[in-house]
């Protein structure tokens, strides 16, 4: 069973439904019946039309669970007949969905979520991480969401900024290994560029171009974590750090600055420098503090704590992390590098093996253990003399 193929079927099945008269939580559902239905059925009697078969079956779903329910009973004269079985249209109603979704009557978090889920593919775990926030509490928001938008026509599609912050989580996502729908993004904010002369969505464009020309160096061969200082960047996709950049820069001439040109300006002061050393920190800096004042962000300001303590060392980079709350994601990590680069070894260990247990991704995981270790065998070399 070919679950790439599923998974890529779905946003277009769902629109269907939508355009149909389903509403969204309905539509959903008997898609993911669909779904559950071509896994037991395919591997025996795969059809030849796969989205066509995927959108008769939930259909048919929809149908079923509508004529069951007395309380969507009235929902069943708008109903159109059921379609006989053929080729559905090869459209692709992927971006048209994430806006519908994006509703006007669900606050921008609640829409994201619900995109994420619903169209994106990510698991609940996987937006709850996204939005640092239990699990528990994102399948709340999730919930609250499907039955805030159950029975609303669809004919209000939502704003632009909402379908850019769920097209940056999809990347995200996608660029962090754990669901490869990276260049799935980055087609989709090709189709918005294409479609919406705006400055934030080019500025989106430039950033997910440039950060993903760094995708091939960033794991070594035993699929370990590469930090961004110790990239080949021989491996770097210069065609695309070369697009990225002319984008951003197009943007930033119309002096409309958001948050995706000003992140994609940093991406692309780490392109520019042909090695680490050469890295313009002072420069980062000034965009970081860009990026808090239009965002309000402690993760910004996290970064911007690494950037000062590369610009004006790290007992700098130390004091201003000492400013932010350290139950933040990836504080301790932080507070490990710069530790260690001020000398301070034994703390630097510490913090490494803290940081690795509170970590939730494997690959980073992994990295900060190795960093632990690698700080005590010193350590421990040390004391050995």
């Amino acid at each position: 069973m070919d679950e790439a193929l599923l998974r890529s079927l779905t946003p277009g099945v769902l629109a269907v439904l939508v355009r149909r008269g389903a509403d969204f939580a309905a539509a959903e559902d008997a898609v993911q019946d669909a779904l559950v239905e071509a896994v037991r059925v395919w591997p025996a009697d795969p059809p030849r039309d796969a989205k066509g078969w995927l959108v008769t079956v939930a259909w048919r779903k929809f149908l079923d669970a509508t004529r069951a329910d007395t309380a969507r009973r009235r929902r069943e004269d708008l109903v159109e007949e059921e379609p006989e079985p053929g080729p559905a249209p090869a459209v692709d109603d992927t971006l048209q969905l994430y806006f519908l979704c994006a509703h006007p009557s669900l606050t921008p978090s609640s829409a994201v979520a619900l995109t994420l889920r619903a169209v994106g593919g990510l698991t609940t775990r996987q937006i709850a991480r996204a939005y640092l926030v239990p699990e528990a509490t994102m399948a709340q928001r999730i919930s609250r969401a499907k039955r805030t938008i159950s029975g609303v026509r669809f004919d209000r599609p939502g704003d632009v900024a909402t379908v850019l912050r769920v097209l940056y989580l999809v990347f995200n996502e996608g660029y962090s290994g754990d669901v490869d729908l990276a260049a799935e993004a980055i087609r989709l904010t090709r189709q918005l560029a294409a479609a919406i002369d705006h400055p934030e969505v080019a500025g989106l464009l430039a950033l997910m171009l440039l950060h993903h020309a760094r995708r091939a160096a960033r794991t070594a061969p035993d699929g370990s974590l590469v930090p961004l200082a110790e990239q080949d960047r021989g491996r770097w996709d210069t065609g695309a750090i070369a697009e990225g950049v002319e984008i951003l820069q197009t943007a930033l001439a119309r002096d409309h600055l958001g948050e995706f040109q000003a992140q994609a300006a940093v991406a692309a002061l780490h392109a520019d420098a042909p090695t680490a050393e050469e890295t313009d920190w002072v420069q980062i800096v000034e965009w970081y503090d860009e990026l808090a004042r239009l965002t309000d962000s402690p993760v910004v300001r996290l970064n911007r704590a690494v950037a000062v303590g590369e610009a004006d060392g790290p007992r700098a980079g130390l004091a201003a992390l000492a400013q932010l709350d350290d139950s933040l994601p990836r504080y301790a990590a932080v507070a490990a590098y710069l530790h260690e680069r001020a000398g301070d070894l034994t703390t630097a260990a510490r913090l490494y093996a803290e940081a690795a247990k509170k970590a939730t991704d494997i690959l980073e995981r992994d990295h900060l253990t190795r960093q632990a270790a690698r700080l005590n065998t010193r350590l421990n070399a040390h004391r050995a003399h």
